[in-house]
């Protein structure tokens, strides 16, 4: 069989870069073969090194909830490239854009933009340190918040899909500082609290999360934290990285109704450039330097390129709601149509979806945390991706990752990805 370009740069990627990649989950390594390098992408569809299309459903992993180079963004970027790429200074466009998303999330007084969703939550986390003058926190099981040392503790997504759920270099005193519980689990969460009583200075949460693939919290769970958090002084942070600008046009904490002391972001406010954000409760952003004493910087924060494909990508979705109206629809119809074919082939694997959030879990049993996300069938969800790609259907290549669906995503590309999706399963199963 003739090899592919995608194989020949991934073999010389090898000699040059970790693993052949710059970020683990890339290398297939949880589905098998060698993994599609892309060239070009438009709309809802992505191009290989091969020439090979491929409707795909990771949407940069969250961003292009518009689809791929949409005209709009495009535009943005190309009219500020002509001022050039960075200053190091402070441009309108940072400030056009705190003001956006203060108006956008419900729990935003202050904002301080950054570079990535990694950026966000570490700075976060230092922030509401500073803040309570506490030095614990606490994060869920199978919960991923980027790679700061804090978060490699039980960490989901990458961590496991690799099978290194505890990175090495992470310090004893930082994994002391670490505390952590399994989601949807309140009975446990208390116990944790009440044996560290005025220690915690954060919790930090994906309320829906997307890094052990798509799993929901429990009715009353994000309420009854929210009650925990009060009563304990501890800063309640959502890392709405993923959901932000996704789920509603203010992030998961507008569609469920809860307000966190602070909100960290990413993904969709870049428009698919590299970009972050952390806000929160003015009191406690005002801890942050030059006007309070916790120290956080960046050289290239509110870069003037990705401050004006995000004012694009948000002022659209503020304008136009019926893009949630829509996409709720997608999800819904592609979770019908994966339940319709799995009842017609006498399987009973899990569908977790809100929104245009969407993950099949390889198990029969719910999944509602990481253990039992765990407990999806890896080796048949490797032999299933793989039989998609087959099909022009590109997924996550990792069980443990959710589903993104777009905006460009139209009904005959809906239909495709269903019959594509039952044939897959006929093969694999």
């Amino acid at each position: 069989m003739q090899r592919t370009q995608s194989q020949d740069l991934f073999e010389k990627a090898k000699q040059y870069i970790p693993g052949g990649v710059n970020s683990p989950v890339r290398a297939f390594r949880a589905v098998g073969g060698s993994p599609v390098f892309i060239k070009s992408a438009k709309g809802p569809y992505i191009y290989d090194e091969d020439g090979n299309q491929y409707l795909e459903f990771i949407n940069s992993w969250g961003p292009m909830i518009l689809g791929h180079a949409h005209e709009l963004i495009e535009k943005a970027v190309s009219d500020a490239i002509q001022n050039s790429f960075s200053f190091g200074a402070p441009t309108r466009k940072e400030v056009e854009m705190a003001e956006l998303i203060v108006g956008m999330v419900p729990s935003v007084e202050k904002v301080r933009m950054v570079n990535s969703g990694t950026e966000a939550t570490m700075s976060a986390i230092r922030v509401a340190r500073g803040y309570t003058g506490r030095d614990k926190i606490i994060k869920f099981e199978g919960c991923y918040h980027g790679h700061g040392d804090s978060f490699l503790i039980s960490a989901g997504s990458g961590a496991v899909t690799m099978g290194v759920p505890d990175s090495p270099g992470v310090t004893k005193g930082v994994a002391n500082d670490t505390l952590t519980a399994p989601f949807n689990d309140l009975p446990a969460l208390e116990q944790l609290i009440d044996a560290n009583k005025g220690q915690i200075a954060a919790l930090i949460l994906e309320p829906v999360v997307g890094n052990m693939g798509c799993v929901l919290p429990n009715a009353g769970y994000l309420e009854a934290i929210r009650k925990l958090c009060t009563k304990e002084g501890i800063v309640l942070i959502f890392d709405e990285v993923m959901t932000g600008f996704r789920l509603a046009k203010g992030g998961a904490q507008e569609r469920f109704g809860i307000v966190p002391d602070m909100t960290t972001m990413g993904k969709i406010i870049g428009g698919g450039m590299p970009v972050g954000a952390y806000g929160g409760k003015r009191e406690i952003m005002d801890c942050v330097s030059p006007a309070g004493p916790v120290y956080q910087a960046g050289t290239l924060s509110g870069n003037p390129i990705a401050m004006s494909a995000g004012l694009a990508m948000l002022r659209y979705l503020e304008a136009h709601p019926e893009v949630y109206t829509r996409l709720d629809e997608v999800g819904n119809t592609i979770t019908a149509g994966f339940k319709a074919s799995l009842q017609k082939l006498g399987l009973n694997f899990t569908i977790n979806h809100i929104g245009s959030m969407f993950t099949l879990f390889m198990t029969d049993q719910p999944v509602t945390d990481f253990t039992s996300a765990k407990a999806s069938d890896l080796p048949l969800f490797g032999r299933y991706f793989q039989a998609m790609l087959k099909r022009g259907i590109y997924l996550a290549p990792s069980q443990f990752e959710s589903l993104f669906f777009s905006y460009a995503l139209e009904d005959a590309h809906i239909q495709q990805l269903i019959e594509a999706n039952e044939e897959a399963l006929r093969e694999v199963i």
